[in-house]
């Protein structure tokens, strides 16, 4: 069972988005529990949903009429600010796009986003039901409980490897048959217990359309800035910056780059951010470079014109290089294929300084595979000594692959941003910024 912790996350409904915070399970006295930022009014438990982390952090501040008032690390969120209540992409569950999901490709993106919506509504009506202590088997969220005991729903915890092939394709199917059956039913369940009004502290009107905020993405675009009159980049890459695309080009330009095995990556170290790409032989990983040296490219436009250059590297003899060095396709990075190295230092040190119990050893999980990928690909033998099961970082990594949700320590995380800014430094040795 983990530690204590508390997590924000945010629910897209009626093409509303609320922010609100989910304590994960954790037990306490020897029991299990779970919650969510709520109270209970008579038979009737509501979550309170706000407009944005900014207004969910002064509620936090100033109120303690709720369920997770006498929650072991509330002390800590109540000084929290916007920034800190703002989720990440793994904890945003758009309950208005589960038919546009399952209607796609059983990707690896569809199946998990329907995996973690599912879970979480699962999660939502188990914690939500006034009747759940009593001895029969009523329930007040009916369409829920048959929505997750179907097995084709089941299956989607066992991720993309479950609807590959003929099989898989009927099981995909099934998966969408049983959302139109009975979604509609789950959300109207859920409505009931959602609160709009943040405990009293928002309308309606707070809330922007979720629908305009997606427009809005969907209007970033990418700037080539080598091409003569254009305006100053709008998304790009640059040194100490980060790459932004809405999430349909990523998604067109995946199709591509999954086809072909070879995929973009980006890595933020302390110098800057830059583009390359990576695939593996024989499961041992292989980067755009020359002798052990990454090449990184400020831009996609920079890294797609040295892809159809003639200078010499290591991805040259891959069967499918002949289509990646003719393509017009961006190379835009995935979400799980972008390694903010520098984020993990700086959340360690805010660990440190007193954030303990809210941040998770999920928190090694990302940025330590790109780690690994790249000290592979390089020889840095300093890297694996860094990462092994003996060292307090190495031991952290392996708590966070066996009990993701355990809380980091402040007593510890001094110790491991030092180790981990060592592995970064490692890491930079083998990164050449091109042109």
């Amino acid at each position: 069972m983990a530690r204590p912790s508390i997590v924000p996350i945010a629910l897209t409904l009626d093409d509303r988005t609320g922010y609100t915070l989910w304590a994960p399970p954790w037990e306490e006295d020897g029991e299990e529990w779970q919650a969510f930022l709520g109270t209970t009014d008579g038979d009737v438990a509501k979550v309170h949903l706000f407009p944005s982390p900014a207004a969910l952090a002064a509620f936090c501040r100033t109120s303690t009429d709720h369920d997770l008032a006498d929650h072991p690390v509330w002390p800590v969120v109540v000084g929290l600010g916007p920034d800190d209540l703002t989720p990440d992409d793994d904890h945003r569950f758009d309950l208005d796009g589960v038919y546009d999901v399952a209607a796609d490709n059983p990707d690896r993106w569809a199946v998990e986003e329907l995996a973690a919506t599912v879970d979480m509504v699962s999660r939502l009506a188990e914690c939500l039901d006034t009747t759940a202590d009593e001895d029969d088997d009523e329930t007040q969220f009916e369409a829920v409980a048959e929505l997750v005991a179907k097995p084709e729903i089941g299956s989607l915890g066992l991720g993309v490897e479950a609807f590959v092939g003929r099989s898989g394709e009927d099981a995909w199917i099934g998966v969408g048959g049983i959302l139109d059956d009975l979604w509609e039913d789950v959300v109207e369940e859920l409505q009931e217990h959602f609160d709009w009004t943040g405990a009293g502290s928002a309308a309606l009107d707070d809330y922007p359309a979720a629908s305009e905020i997606d427009d809005a993405a969907e209007d970033v675009v990418l700037v080539d800035d080598d091409e003569p009159g254009a305006a100053a980049p709008v998304s790009s890459i640059a040194r100490g910056g980060r790459l932004t695309a809405s999430a349909a080009e990523v998604a067109e330009a995946a199709k591509f780059w999954e086809a072909v095995g070879i995929l973009p990556v980006e890595v933020v170290v302390p110098e800057g951010a830059g583009l390359t790409l990576r695939c593996y032989v024989e499961d041992v990983a292989r980067f755009l470079g020359r002798d052990g040296e990454v090449f990184l490219f400020d831009t996609p436009a920079a890294l797609t014109r040295f892809v159809r250059g003639t200078e010499g590297h290591d991805l040259t003899e891959i069967a499918s290089w002949a289509e990646v060095a003719d393509t017009d396709v961006p190379p835009l990075p995935a979400d799980q294929d972008r390694y903010d190295l520098t984020e993990l230092s700086e959340v360690l040190g805010e660990v440190a300084d007193g954030a303990a119990g809210l941040v998770g050893h999920s928190a090694f999980a990302q940025p330590v595979e790109g780690v690994r990928d790249l000290a592979e690909y390089a020889g840095l033998t300093r890297v694996d000594e860094l990462l092994a099961p003996s060292s307090a970082l190495g031991r952290a990594v392996a708590r966070g692959e066996t009990d993701p949700q355990a809380p980091l320590r402040q007593e510890d995380a001094a110790e491991l941003r030092r180790q981990w800014d060592e592995v970064v430094t490692q890491i930079g040795t083998a990164l050449v910024f091109r042109d």
